[in-house]
């Protein structure tokens, strides 16, 4: 791009999706109601396991941690979509896109990391488990749970930095539904080969990373629960490891087809977008609640209480 036309840029408009006119209105229901559930299912996840003491376990501590990195993520996202359907809703400063790509990498970094503990800690649950509580205590809960943090952190810190030292030409218009990396490149008014290689390895080291502890933890885990005699005890195995599985494949298919491979943010990878900053978040609290007794169990005692209460 040429940078004769350099400027200092005060703000973004985000293009959103291509929709319809006439479908504004029912759009903007649609993604209120979506971020709204969001909000509220994660937020019962939170409020059962703080208040059910049974409940009060590593497994259930890291799926806090999920809950709210749900809630963030969606907000850093969501609010702004919904905006988009209202008279210049779209426009955002430059101040406001450099803070949503940091933290929009930072909660999605940070999540990265949890799913990879998470798997750490079924695989000591089910293939250790009489050192188990030895060792995943509860200095090392904390240590881990905020490893997950600093280390999205550093990650955002860097690529954020690496994204907003460059010049900016004249265009403002940014073709997607928020200010991620790829989108906001395509207005620099400088060679950005570097920063999409950087980009590509260090989004691709942290995932590839990750995935891989994360296979590994489950050919242990499968390896173990092939070895329980009753069909009881290898279903009951099976069933504290699906939802985590359901959440991984969720997370990973959208981050490898939008950050992992050329030509990234077309059209259909804001769709795609939607579906990992909208969607995932809502279907999580709901995965982790069908796919798990304990929790069940625990909302009705909780809901239970509730009503003996109001009566």
């Amino acid at each position: 791009m040429d940078c004769e036309n350099q400027t200092s840029l005060t703000e973004f408009v985000l293009i959103g999706l291509p929709y319809p006119q006439d479908l504004t209105g029912l759009l903007f229901i649609f993604f209120l109601l979506i971020y709204l559930l969001t909000l509220l299912g994660n937020l019962v996840i939170l409020l059962v396991v703080v208040f059910s003491s049974q409940l009060h376990k590593p497994m259930y501590w890291f799926l806090c941690h999920l809950s709210f990195l749900d809630m963030t993520v969606s907000s850093v996202v969501v609010p702004k979509v919904i905006a988009g359907f209202l008279k210049d809703g779209g426009i955002i400063s430059f101040g406001g896109c450099v803070s949503q790509l940091f933290f929009f990498h930072f909660l999605g970094c940070t999540e990265c990391f949890l799913y990879t503990v998470m798997a750490y800690d079924r695989f000591l649950a089910i293939c250790k488990p009489l050192h188990y509580a030895t060792i995943m205590n509860r200095r090392v809960c904390l240590f881990l749970a905020m490893g997950t943090w600093f280390g999205g952190c550093l990650h955002s810190m860097m690529e954020t930095a690496l994204v907003f030292r460059l010049p900016f030409g004249w265009r403002n218009e940014v073709n997607y539904i928020f200010c991620d990396i790829p989108a906001v490149l395509k207005l620099v008014c400088a060679d950005t080969a570097l920063n999409e290689v950087v980009t590509m390895v260090d989004v691709g080291l942290v995932a590839m990373t990750c995935f891989f502890l994360i296979l590994t933890s489950y050919v242990y885990i499968v390896s173990t629960v092939l070895k329980i005699r009753s069909a009881e005890g290898r279903q009951r195995a099976f069933s504290t490891c699906t939802a985590h599985v359901t959440l991984v494949v969720t997370y990973y298919v959208p981050l490898v087809f939008i950050y992992l491979r050329p030509g990234s943010q077309g059209p259909l990878d804001g769709m795609v977008a939607v579906f990992y900053t909208s969607l995932t978040p809502l279907l999580n609290p709901i995965i982790y609640t069908l796919r798990n007794k304990d929790i069940k169990m625990a909302l009705l005692r909780l809901l239970s209480v509730s009503l003996q209460g109001l009566g």
